[in-house]
Formats: C-alpha cells, sequence, structure tokens
C-alpha cells in the first residue's frame, strides 16, 4: 500500500515537473493563443494536483490582465559607450568626471545574473533616500544577496558632508538626484547596477495589504511619536499578522520615546536595517507562495502608483516566476549590512556656524571586507575587483580623508583639519576653540542643520 502511495506521489510530481514546463512555453506566447494552451494545460479536472494549481494560475491570468502572458526575461542594457549595440535599450551617459569608472561590461557569472539597485525613499520625510539596498539574483543558480547600505556611509564627494543620504537632496532630488546616488553607489561597489527601482515608503504597506498582510515576530514593544512628522509608531512585542500600516511602523521604528512605559532601546540605524532585512525575509517567504499568482492585479496597482524603474511590470513578474518555479527559498537569499565600523571626522560646515571646532559621525567601509563581498556575492562579473576599483573613504591618522582609489574629490578635506579628532573617541584637540557645548572635549547633540538645499543630520543615527 506504502509502494502503491509512493508511485502515485512520483506519478503526480513528474506530472508537475512537465506542467511547469509547458507553463513556461506558455508564457513566451501571446494574446489569444497563448490563452487557449492554458486552458488546454489544465483540462484535466480528476488530477487534483494539477486542478489546484491551474485555479490558481487562471485566476492570476483574469485578475492581472494580460501582464501573465507577456512576461519577458529583462534585457540587459548596454551601459559600455564604447561599444553600442542599435538592438539593446542605451542608458544616459553619466559623467564620473575624473572620478574611478565603475565596470559595466564583461564576462557574467552565469547566463542570467541581475543586480538591482533598490531605493526607498520617504516623501513624508523631505524625500530623503534612507533606505539603500544593491541585490543580486542568480536566476541560473538561485542564489540572491541583498546588501543594505548604511545612510551615514561616507562616500568620495566635493562637498563638506560626505554622508550617502546627502546626495539625493544635494542634487535637488528628482531624476538628477537618483542619477547621482547611482553614481555614488556604483563607485562606491566598483560596478554599475544593471537596473534601478525607486519605492516610495507608501508603497511597503500597500504590498502588504495586497498580499493579505505579513507574519512578523516584532522584537521589541515599540512606541515612538514625532509631532513634526506626524509619525506614531505604538507596535506590541511578539509574532503575529502585520497589515499594511502595522508593517509602516515597524520598519521605520529605531527608539521608543524618551518616558516610555516599555523603556529606551536606541537600536540606532544598524538596529534598523536588522529589522527591515528580517521583515524583508518574511514578505519574501509569502510572495513566493503560488497563491498570491491571484494578487498579482493588486500588486501591479501598486507598483503603478509607488515605484519608479528602469523595468517592466512583466519583467519583475519574469523574476518572479523564475523565483517560484526555479525554485528559490528564503534560504537561498542572504541579508547583509555593507561592513563598515564608525568614525568621527572635522566638519567645516558646522564648525562655520557654531563658531568652534565640530564633528561629524560617519560609517566607513571595512575596505577587505566589502571587496570580498562584491567579488564573492554582489558583482555579476567574472573578473576580480581590487581595492583600487572600489571608491571606499577612510579618515587618516592626522584626520584627513582619503580614499582607495588615491583621489579624494574634496582637496580642503584631503589635507590635515585646523584640529585633531580622534576617529575613534570623537575627541577634539588642538586649536583655540577646543571647549565644548559639554565640557569635556567632545559635541553635544547636534542639531539638524539645513545648509541651502542640503539637509544635513548631525549624528550617525539621523533622522527618524
Amino acid at each position: 500500500m506504502k509502494g502503491k502511495r509512493e508511485a502515485e506521489n512520483n506519478w503526480k510530481f513528474e506530472k508537475l515537473e512537465a506542467l511547469q514546463s509547458r507553463v513556461d512555453e506558455t508564457f513566451d506566447e501571446h494574446g489569444d493563443e497563448a490563452w487557449e494552451k492554458i486552458k488546454g494545460i489544465f483540462a484535466h479536472p480528476k488530477r487534483l494536483i494539477l486542478t489546484v494549481l491551474a485555479a490558481v494560475v487562471l485566476i492570476g491570468v483574469i485578475v492581472g490582465g494580460s501582464y501573465l502572458l507577456k512576461i519577458r526575461a529583462p534585457e540587459l542594457p548596454n551601459k559600455d559607450n564604447a561599444q553600442k549595440d542599435p538592438n539593446r535599450p542605451q542608458v544616459d551617459e553619466i559623467d564620473y568626471g575624473d572620478g574611478v569608472r565603475p565596470r559595466v561590461s564583461g564576462e557574467r557569472k552565469s547566463k542570467d545574473f541581475y543586480t538591482v539597485l533598490v531605493l526607498g525613499r520617504d516623501t513624508g520625510g523631505g524625500g530623503n533616500t534612507d533606505t539603500m539596498l544593491l541585490a543580486s539574483y542568480d536566476v541560473t543558480n538561485q542564489k540572491a544577496t541583498v546588501m543594505s547600505i548604511p545612510r551615514d556611509t561616507m562616500v568620495n564627494v566635493p562637498w563638506d558632508v560626505k554622508k550617502i543620504n546627502s546626495v539625493y537632496n544635494y542634487y535637488g532630488g528628482g531624476e538628477k538626484g537618483i542619477k547621482s546616488l547611482y553614481k555614488e553607489i556604483s563607485q562606491l561597489v566598483g560596478f554599475e547596477p544593471d537596473y534601478q527601482v525607486v519605492v516610495e515608503w507608501e508603497a511597503v504597506g500597500a504590498i502588504v495589504e495586497a498580499i493579505g498582510g505579513v507574519y512578523f515576530d516584532v522584537p521589541y514593544d515599540m512606541d515612538y511619536h514625532d509631532k513634526y512628522q506626524d509619525l506614531v509608531i505604538e507596535q506590541a512585542k511578539g509574532y503575529r499578522k502585520l497589515s499594511g500600516n502595522d508593517a509602516m511602523q515597524v520598519i521605520r521604528w529605531r527608539k521608543n520615546d524618551r518616558n516610555s512605559p516599555y523603556g529606551n532601546p536606541e537600536i540606532g540605524d544598524s538596529g534598523r536595517m536588522k529589522i527591515q532585512q528580517d521583515f524583508l525575509k518574511a514578505v519574501l517567504k509569502q510572495l513566493l507562495q503560488l497563491k498570491n499568482v491571484a494578487n498579482i492585479g493588486k500588486i501591479a496597482k501598486v507598483f503603478e502608483e509607488n515605484v519608479e524603474t528602469d523595468l517592466s511590470f512583466e519583467n519583475i513578474l519574469w523574476f518572479g516566476k523564475q523565483a517560484v518555479f526555479g525554485g528559490l527559498s528564503t534560504e537561498n537569499v542572504s541579508f547583509t549590512t555593507m561592513p563598515w565600523y564608525g568614525v568621527y571626522v572635522y566638519s567645516r560646515s558646522l564648525s562655520a556656524s557654531y563658531g568652534k571646532p565640530m564633528k561629524l559621525d560617519y560609517v566607513v567601509p571595512k575596505a577587505s571586507a566589502l571587496l570580498d563581498l562584491v567579488n564573492n556575492s554582489l558583482s555579476p562579473f567574472t573578473e576580480k575587483f581590487t581595492l583600487r576599483d572600489l571608491d571606499i573613504m577612510s579618515v587618516n591618522d592626522d584626520g584627513s580623508l582619503a580614499s582607495s582609489t588615491g583621489r579624494v574629490e574634496d582637496s580642503k578635506a584631503a589635507a590635515a583639519p585646523p584640529v585633531h579628532i580622534d576617529p575613534y573617541t570623537g575627541k577634539i584637540s588642538g586649536g583655540t576653540s577646543g571647549e565644548s557645548e559639554n565640557g569635556n572635549g567632545e559635541n553635544g547633540p547636534v542639531p539638524e542643520v539645513t545648509a541651502g538645499d542640503l539637509t544635513v543630520i548631525g549624528e550617525a543615527t539621523g533622522n527618524e
């Protein structure tokens, strides 16, 4: 009896594999002909496993309109201007000036290996791009890596405050701001990502609603209120199903109110990134379920209203199809944060504003660890990078700044500052006005400072 059940199960799985193969072929067709093929494939009501799958896919086709019938693999944009292919879409050229030009072409690690830069833009918080993710997806081998880039990462720019989340607003936001941020991240990792996706904060909650909520283990009792941003975060610790609004609160939280009855755990930006990564895992796990094919229409609407990207929605569905039918699991998706350590750096602009030496705290990459991550996981190219290919900033013993490329765009920062700030402790020494607000040679909390069109965040943890 047991052998008979095993034989029946094997038969069903063999038929399921054959079905998946035929679905792949069908998805490469268009219009009415494709629709008729889909109906023909699923015309076996007695085969329970096929009937269930058929119902899900057919509902998806009906709800999602023509999306499922137009699924196409993304065609890699030709970013190598020396080898333009008129049959491929071209992209706007980025002017790297005298800086390092990131790699844009070469032999790929596999046939279908793609990289995507995902930027989360908070329209309610001044448009800052505080969430930055660089993702690689090796479709051929069903392996993915997602790296979070801390918003206080120091980048090689000519202005005084070199935090990466200042780039977007420094260039006025919009398309120019996004292109400038794309440039800095490309130089940081040594290659230009194939595609970019700009997501408004509202999209996170909307996607959660579209898939019927997400089960997540909230790690803290969250109790934070900010009247200036009209932000209320009130979430109980524990595992439960989150609504879209719950999800928005959870991924924005990094500390409680000072007088909160639940205490005041301050996890900072790094802790918030960890929560966001864990939450993305939970969302990904649910999205990889076949039942969400029926939600394609809702998800498409969210993308249309909240996402700007050079990928078509059909391209994104192709990634989804490859993940679901290709067997991608959350165990094969690695979420990580850019390897980093914190440093303090003298700030010309803040010192001028306050009339005494002032510092800013930054995140700088651990050069060797980032290089390994790029070569082994993130880069789509087989050719290995060296440190000179990546634009990684660091602080010298005398307080001046350096780059792994050998070139610092801010000539004033490349020279020793008028006072010495210990990059590890933040203590200020030297100069005629080394006394600080709290009398021990250190700055007190630095408030948010506005200089022209540039919003400067004084603390490494920044705003909410």
